[in-house]
């Protein structure tokens, strides 16, 4: 990592491949992608502050160069997705130090101009730290932007942190839970692992109650039959089953806030 952009190997073939702000942006606009991120060091949880400070002003000098490229004049013909208006976020680092958070609330509220802004960099090496600097960061970035917490996406976490001011949220964990047989569930446990033994002949879907294409038309042992017999057609089917369940908490979640009974619907939730 330089201040130039982050160096790569290709595992094909040796060569080198370097990452910069502006090169990161123009991979982004061709994807097609609606929220597109300023290029920015993620650190470890377990840095000093030295470096997660340094690293730091690294990434706000890559937000600057990330919003010039993302504002100059080249016209971009996404490869895939959709073609419409794209969005810059800006991300919020500093670790799990709040000074430095402070610092770079300051930058992205003041310094640069994007849609939104994003809590980033380490969060921690624990739930409770996690909990704690996006509770510390959330609310001090106002109203102004939608604000996006990277890469969390458990169903606990979610309820907890809308509560912060967290609008949106990524994470990988609905297709990595798949790849490892599990599917989310409403209730306090969250997940079935379809590869255990109790569900070879249950006839019954995953979920009862969902409408995914998957509960609809495959019960949880042909998914087990599937998973034992090494088929990819069921990472694939509880990968649907996985993100519909995702989305279906979020329209949840809107419609409760928008009904003000946040609270209670979390509590049902999870009973």
């Amino acid at each position: 990592i330089s201040e130039e952009g982050s160096l790569f190997k290709s595992y094909l073939d040796g060569s080198f491949k370097l990452l910069s702000p502006e090169r990161s942006i123009e991979i982004q606009r061709d994807l097609g992608a609606d929220l597109i991120l300023v290029f920015d060091e993620c650190t470890p949880f377990h840095v000093d502050k030295t470096y997660t400070e340094s690293s730091m002003l690294r990434s706000h000098r890559w937000a600057t160069r990330s919003l010039n490229r993302f504002n100059s004049s080249i016209k971009y013909k996404p490869s895939y997705g959709s073609a419409g208006e794209q969005k810059l976020y800006g991300i919020v680092q500093g670790g799990i130090y709040e000074d430095l958070r402070e610092e770079s609330i300051d930058f992205n509220l003041h310094k640069i101009d994007t849609f939104g802004i994003a809590i980033g960099g380490s969060l921690g090496s624990s739930k409770e730290e996690m909990y704690k600097v996006v509770n510390f960061t959330a609310p001090k970035l106002g109203n102004k932007h939608p604000i996006h917490l990277l890469g969390i996406g458990d169903p606990k976490d979610i309820w907890k942190l809308v509560k912060s001011g967290v609008d949106t949220f990524d994470c990988v964990s609905p297709t990595r839970l798949a790849r490892h047989g599990s599917a989310l569930i409403k209730g306090k446990v969250g997940k079935k692992n379809i590869k255990n033994n109790e569900f070879s002949d249950d006839l019954s879907p995953i979920d009862i109650n969902c409408s995914c294409s998957t509960c609809k038309n495959y019960s949880i042992s042909y998914l087990h039959h599937l998973l034992k017999a090494g088929e990819l057609l069921s990472l694939q089917l509880i990968t649907a089953h996985n993100i519909y369940f995702m989305n279906q908490l979020m329209q949840l979640i809107r419609k409760s806030i928008e009904n003000d009974c946040l609270d209670k619907a979390e509590h049902e939730w999870f009973s």
